[in-house]
């Protein structure tokens, strides 16, 4: 029997990244515990698949950075990445700039994504080359109007994206729309030679879940075949979209009021990933539900009530409590997960 091709996957959400970071923190300091020596992400995972959000994360762990680290930096700096645009002010940009200026300004994401990857590479920039596993992290091209993948080098005919440093990959997979302006910038490739990187958009408008983005390339680049995978798939946190009133207005005030059009097309990706990869495990009718293709295990929470947690939240205790839930939850699967892909 093949050993599995074991993938990882992660959701976008902004700062609700800390519920995949606390997640991730839990599951190596249990390997840690069982004295297991291939302790960290990147040493269980073939591939690790991440957008937005979930697109620094795996950089990150794939770059070898532990998830304890990735939460402490989430939780610690929300005030510096989102909070430096006060209530009031942030409302001004919003209605009255807001049609024109995004809300936040990127510079300290920036620094922090870039001091904390460079930490685990002696002090230098390191490349999406560098990663120790291979990674894949949508973005959104408006330069030339598709989405794109940015990936490591684990195929010979992937020549485009290794050459990038890996922070101002994770900074392009994260540029949301309305909260981060598209990200553009240059690079010296490793030949030497300077390239443009320019007006990118955060993936998460066409593959907020990356899953199926996973499947595809163990499948293509790597010959897997669906009995040979196994697939970890976090989320970060859902609210529920809802709406039953009758409405006479339905304009834009409506959608741009509460982040509701974002809200409404990250979780509507997210839950249409679920419905595909739960047809192609299961097939039509979930006529294979006792004998699924593949392995899948999904992690996620719902955030309601008080619990409502905004992509660019900066309150810590809000931030604390996903954390716990996240703890919560690799409390009920943790065991299986440690069996499934951390053997």
């Amino acid at each position: 029997m093949k050993d599995k091709f074991k993938i990882l996957s992660i959701d976008g959400g902004g700062i609700r990244g800390v519920f995949p970071a606390m997640f991730l923190a839990k599951l190596e300091a249990e390997l840690k515990s069982q004295k297991k020596e291939n302790w960290q992400i990147y040493q269980n995972f073939d591939l690790i698949c991440g957008t937005s959000t979930g697109g620094i994360l795996a950089i990150a762990l794939a770059l070898g950075i532990p998830a304890q680290e990735l939460y402490d930096l989430y939780l610690n700096n929300s005030e510096a990445i989102f909070g430096k645009n006060w209530k009031l002010l942030r409302f001004y940009k919003r209605w009255v700039k807001g049609l024109g200026w995004s809300v936040h300004n990127r510079n300290s994401l920036e620094s922090l994504i870039r001091e904390k990857f460079k930490s685990a590479y002696g002090n230098e920039d390191p490349r999406l080359d560098n990663c120790k596993t291979s990674v894949c992290v949508p973005i959104y091209d408006l330069l030339n109007g598709q989405p794109s993948v940015l990936k490591t080098r684990h195929n010979k005919a992937f020549k485009r994206d290794y050459h990038i440093p890996a922070f101002k990959a994770a900074l392009a997979t994260s540029a949301a729309p309305t909260y981060f302006d598209p990200y553009s910038s240059t690079y010296e490739d490793l030949n030497g030679l300077e390239s443009p990187f320019s007006n990118k958009v955060d993936g998460g408008v066409v593959a907020n879940n990356p899953t199926l983005i996973g499947i595809l390339e163990a499948q293509e680049a790597f010959a897997v075949k669906h009995e040979n995978l196994s697939v970890l798939s976090l989320g970060t946190g859902y609210q529920k979209f809802t709406d039953g009133k009758k409405r006479s207005r339905w304009g834009i005030s409506y959608w741009l009021g509460k982040t509701r059009l974002i809200d409404l097309f990250m979780q509507a990706q997210s839950q249409l990933v679920e419905n595909q990869i739960s047809l192609i495990q299961n097939g039509i009718d979930k006529k294979h539900k006792d004998n699924p293709r593949f392995k899948y295990i999904r992690i996620n929470t719902e955030l309601s009530g008080s619990l409502k947690i905004a992509l660019d939240e900066t309150n810590p205790d809000k931030l604390k409590k996903l954390g716990e839930k996240a703890a919560f939850e690799f409390g009920n699967n943790g065991s299986r997960i440690v069996e499934t892909f951390c053997k």
